[in-house]
């Protein structure tokens, strides 16, 4: 829809272009931050004080807003496969930013309706939607696609750079969140988060994002246009209708959902499940300090070796470290439970983080990359919606958060036993 020509041309830059489209896509992925539990999460305390909402409630907004919002996922998707990174990315970064704006004035407007519990509901439920939709959604999966043309040969190493940044981005991101609403407020700082992302980034990206090498007269991997060096070649493309009947795309599907869930329900409740044991705020939130650091190194480590092997070995480990994370969850009252959950999902936040970049264009090709990709964001966004609402009612009913991290593992371990005798072919 935009000329990759305006207002510059890419072939003038003295370096690669793809190095500039990487670092706009990892900024696109951090910018939906506030799609994304862990930026959510800091302000649940705050809704719920100010709204007048129970926690139980709340988390079932969540749900259902978050499971509305992946009903279009897959159509977003389309969209991407026919209007390109460069403006997906630049509209869902300023429709993020108004989602944002929106919750900030949930109360206020809640307050003008009369301020009745069902009014409440309903109005943070299409806010969740928004900021889930469009920022965990639609913004994150068309940052992450964009930089996938750019580079075949290293693709995976290059994933791997992204990925350090969007770990710790991440993992640090609640403690930047929650010492910005010490200082200026929720609401302000949901105001702060908004100006930055719908006018600054949004700039940015319709600035410098170009959809493709080949728009620009450029090849990947940086290989000159007149070179007669042949360049990787990619797999032969799946349709959606094929995908969705390959066992493949179901078993990494469903894993990356296993922890969206998990890991979305242990965000989303942190302050109150390290109470449950004893432990308080600052604990709580010290947790994201180690699995930072334990997910960057094994996300690094992933990201170079992937170009050599194939991705079923990892996605083992990855089951595998979940495992040890549920473990270190169950037993969080011990010491040693603690640094057991911080190296399981932090191993496994990494990995996570090198199946989600490489297993659809790897299997499936690049043609209908987004359409793809975007019927498994929505199942990770559903199992986003589902980790909190279940882990507070399982709280609420057993009055422990133990019994639904119990059935959690039980699901990662039969996942797990797939993965490793499902037949898995990568051309």
């Amino acid at each position: 829809m935009i000329s990759a020509y305006w207002p510059f041309n890419p072939q003038k830059i003295p370096f690669f272009y793809g190095w500039i489209v990487f670092a706009l896509s990892t900024l696109g992925i951090l910018f939906s931050i506030p799609g994304q539990t862990m930026g959510l999460a800091v302000f649940t305390d705050s809704f719920i004080d100010v709204l007048g909402l129970s926690r139980t409630e709340l988390s079932l907004a969540y749900l259902f807003g978050t499971l509305c919002s992946s009903l279009f996922l897959a159509r977003a998707g389309r969209w991407y496969d026919i209007l390109g990174g460069r403006t997906m990315i630049t509209m869902s970064s300023i429709a993020l930013a108004l989602m944002v704006l929106y919750i900030s004035l949930v109360d206020l407007m809640s307050g003008f309706l009369g301020g009745s519990p069902l009014a409440t509901f309903g109005l943070i439920l299409f806010g969740y939607f928004g900021v889930r939709f469009f920022g965990q959604g639609v913004l994150t999966s068309c940052s992450r696609n964009v930089l996938l043309l750019w580079f075949v040969k290293k693709r995976g190493l290059v994933g791997g750079i992204r990925n350090i940044f969007i770990s710790l981005g991440f993992s640090l991101s609640p403690l930047f969140l929650a010492g910005l609403i010490g200082i200026f407020g929720w609401r302000e700082s949901l105001w702060i988060i908004a100006l930055i992302g719908g006018i600054g980034f949004s700039l940015l990206a319709l600035i410098f994002i170009r959809d493709t090498p080949e728009s620009c007269g450029l090849r990947a991997d940086g290989l000159d246009k007149d070179s007669s060096e042949i360049p990787s070649i990619e797999k032969k493309s799946n349709t959606l209708q094929e995908v969705r009947k390959n066992p493949i795309f179901w078993i990494y599907s469903l894993s990356l959902s296993i922890h969206a869930l998990f890991g979305t329900a242990l965000v989303f409740h942190i302050v109150s499940i390290f109470d449950e044991v004893g432990k308080g705020r600052a604990e709580a939130f010290s947790y994201f300090i180690p699995a930072a650091i334990f997910s960057t190194l094994s996300n690094l480590f992933a990201s170079w070796v992937s170009d050599k092997i194939n991705l079923k070995p990892i996605l083992i480990a990855m089951l595998f470290s979940f495992c040890l994370g549920s473990f270190g969850f169950i037993y969080l009252i011990n010491s040693w439970g603690f640094w057991l959950l911080a190296f399981g999902f932090g191993v496994g936040g990494g990995l996570w983080g090198v199946i989600s970049n490489l297993t659809f264009i790897r299997f499936f090709g690049p043609k209908h990359l987004g359409e793809i990709s975007g019927l498994s964001a929505s199942l990770n966004v559903i199992g986003s919606a589902i980790g909190p609402a279940a882990f507070s009612l399982g709280f609420d009913f057993f009055g422990s958060y133990v019994a639904p991290a119990k059935i959690c593992l039980a699901l990662i371990i039969i996942l797990l036993l797939v993965a490793i005798f499902l037949k898995q072919k990568e051309e």
